[in-house]
Parts: C-alpha cells; sequence; structure tokens
C-alpha cells in the first residue's frame, strides 16, 4: 500500500462499480439495410420500430421509419444516400426526430435538425423539441385581434393579417412571393416578434439573397433561418417545415409572439409525393398520395393565438405556395387555399406591368381582416378597396372609346392614384404613420393634383415631413393605432401643406415657360 492510500481508493472504486454491475442476457434488436437508392432504405429484422421513430445506422446517420410492411420498414434518410450502404446495420432508438430550440438560434442559419450552416459553429442549445408537435386544442385558442404590420400598403389596408393567422402567399413563378414574406419579416425590426423563415427547396442563389436581405435590413438578433436545399436528402427537406414550427412554438409557448414563413410548400408537396412513389405507397389525384391534405393541415393547424391562460403568445404561419399559370384551383393551392384563414394572391399580369407587389385585389382575401387592423388604419380605409375595384372596373370600360363625364374622370383620377400608392418597392417597408397619411392623403383628394412623378417625390419625402410638422399624431399612432380628431386634422393640413409644395413650384415653372401673347392675336 501506498502512503498516501491510492491503491486502497482504487481498489474500493474498482470493487463499487463490479458490484453495480447488473449480470444477465441484454436483447437489443438490430436490422439490416436490404436496400438503398433515391434517399430511402429499406430494412428488414426490426418488428418493433413505430412509425416515424428515429433510427440510427451503424455509420452513425440517421432516418425515420415512414412505412411499416409486414416483412420490412421504409426509411426515410435524413443524410445523403451515399451515406449508407446495404448490409449496414440499423437500429431504433425508441425516439422521434427532434430538433434543438432555444434563443441560441437567434440570428442563426441552420438545417432543419439544428446544425450551423453560416460558419458560426455549433449551435449550444439545451433544449430539443419533436418535429411533429399536437397543435393547440380550441379550448386552448384566443381571438385573433392584434395586428401583425407587413409594412406593405395593400397588405395591410386591403388585407390586414394577425397574430395567430394563416395566410397563403400564392402565385406563379417569379411574380414576388418571396418578397412579400421577405418584407414582412424585415418589418419585425420595430415589432416584439420572432421570425423564422424556411427555405425549402429553393436555389441556393435564391436563399442567399433572402437571408442578405433579412440579415442586412431586419433584426437578424430576432430571426432564426432554417435553410432545406435542393441538393439535400429529401428527408431533410420534408421535416423542414415541421422542424422551423417547433424552433417558432418554443417562443410562442412562452408568451411571445412569432412568424413562420415557408418558402415553400408547393416544393414540400412534390417531395411528399416523390417520398411516397419510393416507398411504394399508392398515388392518389395528379400522383400526390392521399394524405398530402393531412400532412399540410396538422402543419399549419399549429399557427395559433394561445389564450391567457396559456401564456397569451402566438404563432402566425405565411406558406408560399406556387401556381402554374394562374391556375388556383389546381390540387395543391387547393388544398392549402381550404386549410389557410385567406389567402394573397400575385398576379404575372400585373407584375410584368411593373405594379409591384403584384397583388390581384380581386381574388386575394382575410378571413380575419379589419378586426385586426390598428384603428386609425381601419377607419381611414374604409372604403379603399371598393373604390379601387370600381376603377378596374371603369378603366376596362373606357378603354373601348368615348368620352366620360366629369364624374368618372375624377373617379379615374383617384383610382390611377390609389394604384400608385399601392405599388412598392422592395425591402422598403412603411411605418404605420406612413401607411395611414398615405391612405388619407389620396382618399381626400389631397393627391389629386399631383401627377405621377410628384406623387413620388410625394412619398419619398412624407416620412422626414412626418417626423417633423405631426409628431403628436406620429406618437399617438405608435402608441396603439389611434388617431383623435385633432390629431386627424393636423396630419391632413401637415399632408395638404406638403402636396402644396410640390405642386407651386411645378406651376411656377409652367408659368414660367409660356410665352406671353402678342397684343391683338387670336387665343388658341
Amino acid at each position: 500500500m501506498s502512503a498516501d492510500g491510492t491503491a486502497d481508493r482504487w481498489l474500493e472504486s474498482a470493487r463499487s462499480a463490479v458490484e453495480n454491475v447488473r449480470l444477465g442476457p441484454k436483447a437489443e434488436a438490430r436490422g439490416r439495410v436490404e436496400e438503398i437508392a433515391d434517399g430511402i432504405a429499406f430494412i428488414s429484422g426490426l418488428p418493433t420500430v413505430r412509425l416515424d421513430e428515429l433510427l440510427r445506422f451503424d455509420s452513425g446517420h440517421t432516418g425515420f421509419a415512414q412505412v411499416l410492411d409486414r416483412d420490412r420498414i421504409g426509411c426515410v434518410l435524413l443524410d445523403g444516400a451515399d451515406a449508407v450502404a446495404a448490409g449496414e446495420t440499423v437500429s431504433g432508438t425508441g425516439d422521434v426526430v427532434r430538433v434543438p430550440v432555444g434563443p441560441q438560434l437567434l440570428g442563426r442559419v441552420v438545417d432543419p435538425l439544428g446544425r450551423p450552416l453560416g460558419g458560426k459553429g455549433e449551435v449550444a442549445a439545451h433544449e430539443t423539441l419533436p418535429v411533429e408537435r399536437p397543435a393547440p386544442a380550441i379550448i386552448e385558442r384566443d381571438l385573433v385581434k392584434q395586428p401583425v404590420q407587413t409594412g406593405l400598403l395593400v397588405v395591410d389596408t386591403l388585407f390586414a393579417l394577425g397574430r395567430g393567422q394563416r395566410e397563403l402567399i400564392v402565385g406563379d413563378r417569379a411574380t414576388g412571393k418571396t418578397t412579400i414574406a421577405v418584407d414582412t419579416i424585415i418589418n419585425q425590426k420595430a415589432s416584439d416578434m420572432i421570425s423564422v423563415y424556411v427555405a425549402l427547396g429553393q436555389k441556393s442563389s435564391s436563399v442567399k439573397r433572402a437571408i442578405d436581405a433579412i440579415m442586412g435590413r431586419g433584426a437578424p438578433e430576432r430571426t432564426i433561418v432554417v435553410v432545406a436545399g435542393a441538393a439535400d436528402a429529401p428527408g431533410l427537406q420534408w421535416i423542414a417545415p415541421f422542424a422551423g414550427f417547433t424552433m417558432a412554438e418554443y417562443f410562442r409557448d412562452r408568451g411571445q409572439h412569432a412568424l413562420v414563413v415557408i418558402d415553400d410548400l408547393s416544393k414540400h408537396a412534390a417531395c411528399h409525393r416523390e417520398i411516397a412513389l419510393l416507398t411504394r405507397q399508392s398515388p392518389g389525384r395528379e400522383a400526390y398520395p392521399g394524405d398530402i391534405f393531412y400532412v399540410h393541415a396538422r402543419l399549419l393547424e399549429r399557427a395559433a393565438k394561445l389564450s391567457s391562460a396559456r401564456g397569451g403568445g402566438s404563432l402566425t404561419a405565411l406558406p408560399i405556395a406556387e401556381t402554374d399559370a394562374g391556375n388556383l384551383s389546381a390540387y395543391i393551392p387547393t388544398n392549402l387555399i381550404s386549410i389557410t384563414d385567406g389567402q394573397i394572391v400575385l398576379d404575372a399580369k400585373l407584375f410584368n406591368e411593373g405594379q409591384k407587389p403584384a397583388v390581384d385585389v380581386g381574388t386575394s382575401v382575410s378571413r380575419v381582416g379589419g378586426k385586426t387592423q390598428a384603428r386609425a388604419l381601419r377607419d381611414a380605409a374604409a372604403s379603399l378597396r371598393l373604390d379601387y375595384a370600381q376603377f378596374l372596373e371603369l378603366e376596362m370600360f373606357t378603354r373601348f372609346g368615348g368620352m366620360p363625364d366629369a364624374h368618372i374622370r375624377d373617379q379615374l383620377t383617384r383610382g390611377a392614384r390609389i394604384r400608385r400608392i399601392l405599388a412598392q418597392a422592395q425591402h422598403a417597408p412603411l411605418r404605420l404613420a406612413d401607411e395611414l397619411a398615405l391612405v388619407l392623403a389620396v382618399q381626400n383628394g389631397i393627391l389629386d393634383p399631383l401627377d405621377m412623378p410628384q406623387i413620388t417625390a410625394f412619398r419619398a419625402s412624407l416620412a422626414d415631413m412626418l417626423d417633423r410638422e405631426a409628431p403628436a399624431a406620429l406618437a399617438s399612432i405608435q402608441k396603439d393605432g389611434t388617431l383623435d380628431a385633432a390629431g386627424r386634422k393636423a396630419m391632413l393640413d401637415a399632408l395638404r401643406r406638403h402636396a402644396g409644395a410640390l405642386v407651386g413650384p411645378a406651376a411656377a415653372a409652367s408659368d414660367a415657360g409660356s410665352t406671353p401673347a402678342a397684343p391683338g392675336a387670336a387665343p388658341e
């Protein structure tokens, strides 16, 4: 024995370790990969595996059980197909697919499993949650009555969104669907909402543009970006929207407010169809499996405004879907329209004419609508949609010729200015006060004397003018979204002075450029 008793202490610890060992037979189910291709592995020898259970291969890679046949399992890999070989052994974990959650993900770009993609090191999350979670029960929900300000005048005035709502953004390829969603995320820089942007099956260049816009113009410290690229494994793409919802639900369940953008669910449906066909499930309509509606329904039902007993948090969903030649009656868009609380429809014709955002006000709708609008904006924009719809009809009929009367000319003038203010540059969301000022200006005829270039100048200098000349009205709007009669009058007076300052120089220049008529000359 050594002087300090080291050998005795080692012997005692060894004896304790041996005494605590439980000896006896241990059963462990092990399966074998029979066949693998295209991100799907067929496995035999695991009779106790459950649906959606996480499976682990000897190589360290993972997948989840998608099909349970009598003699084999269809496993969807979460890594590339070349990472697993036929003959490899596999075992069940007794758990489902989980993703890291928590504030450690904020400001990060990750894949659907929470693995970092932005070069900032590992995500030090302390908690994980399943990607598939039940939606809140009806008794746990509250009314959707708080606004989500998108900063887009055409949306906030005509198709207002609420916290806890599910609003579909749908349109043809390259019509600005992602831009609307990204601008909404950017506008949350001035709110308390946490944003989760899920890029699914998109080109790397498109994803990079969206990330640069969000991180450069928005609030990256309150944003999570989840990326499942077009070249990633089908299993990784399939779980991406579910992972995004789980990451957002962490904050919702703690009384905070979150926004999830899924870009886009058309590609998710194609991924689900691919997996179903590879695992030899029977196709249904348009080769989509019969459960595709249920897959998207159980995903989007997780968006909700929770009751005060559950903390009062909210989760708002903006799924995106792509149409072909404007066909809203296609299978997937029809499914999603029936699941969501409204849709923002983008029109390729409007986009090509330069009207951006190219929102079709005739087919777009929000089934929550004015209940969530700021009070001042709701009062000011009460007749805006009807006025604009009437203008579009009148414009179509007057194209056939004929001289309209003065009343019709006034309606056409007003409608043209409504269309002008609804157009908006990308990544330049407006404050609520700026939106209200533009609506008041157009509805009260303040913009009627201005031509189109002057309206552009009016809009460009509007924010600075309001900060300078209507600070009390701005403070009231920013505080609770209301504006009393005195504040409304002050804002209208400031708008009239602002418009008059633009009309004055133009009129003076026109007068200075005219040539005086010679004495006795006949008028033209």
